[in-house]
């Protein structure tokens, strides 16, 4: 199972602007294949303001052709990623970044705590010049208007499977440091992943991190310990 837009990016010209690779990646994107049991793709690159933010937001952070260390999470989010086209970035922290949007001013727990880990590492501008933050699968999910994850079910993690691998590989190439890759999540979402990456051989190491929203909605008050949790770690490499 392939992806059309990616086999187009094998044969681009590696030496052009990260944001660049980014952008025709994901405007790119369509739903591949139908999915079961009232599951539906979540599918924010065909909206011309979410397609105007991620412009403005990659070509700011992403202009150039260094390397970046990924991170990988799960799948976009209804009130973040599935918005803004962004991973972990809401409208609400959007407008933080000084990019005006017209999108509902709805928060996602996850990005508060990935802004707020963000400033505890000097700022977007530091971070963005290191971190690359994607997911394994590049659309996101719902069922029954709520948020749904690839692993949620069996039938789904397998039929996505191709899809997630193809995913990986294409964004690698976009300039991934393979010494290491951080998973948001401990669990099922690092399982996955470690699992595909032992069969491929992207990345040296994976190293699991607390997901966000686990931590905002279940460990709110040790919030502070999982940012350092998260600097800690960052700052090994």
């Amino acid at each position: 199972m392939k992806m059309e837009n990616s086999l187009c990016l094998k044969t681009t010209n590696y030496r052009m602007p990260l944001a660049n690779k980014i952008l025709s990646y994901q405007f790119g994107l369509h739903p591949p294949f139908p999915l079961p049991d009232q599951v539906e793709w979540l599918m924010p690159y065909e909206d011309e303001e979410t397609k105007r933010v991620m412009t403005i937001f990659y070509n700011r952070y992403y202009g150039d052709e260094s390397k970046r260390t990924y991170i990988l999470g799960i799948n976009p989010g209804r009130f973040g990623a599935g918005v803004t086209g962004i991973p972990f970035t809401d409208p609400v922290r959007l407008e933080k970044l000084g990019i005006e949007n017209s999108f509902p001013k709805r928060q996602e727990l996850s990005s508060v705590f990935i802004y707020d880990m963000i400033d505890s590492l000097r700022g977007p501008e530091q971070f963005y010049s290191k971190y690359y933050i994607t997911s394994l699968s590049p659309l996101g999910f719902t069922r029954q208007k709520k948020n749904y994850n690839y692993y949620d079910d069996k039938k789904l993690s397998e039929l996505v499977r191709d899809y997630i691998i193809e995913n990986i590989e294409t964004q690698f190439r976009f300039g991934a440091d393979p010494s290491v890759v951080y998973c948001l999540g401990q669990g099922q979402n690092f399982i996955y992943l470690e699992k595909l990456n032992n069969e491929h051989k992207w990345w040296d190491r994976v190293v699991p991190l607390p997901h966000p929203r686990w931590i905002m909605q279940y460990k709110l008050r040790s919030k502070d310990q999982f940012l350092e949790v998260y600097k800690d770690q960052l700052q090994k490499e």
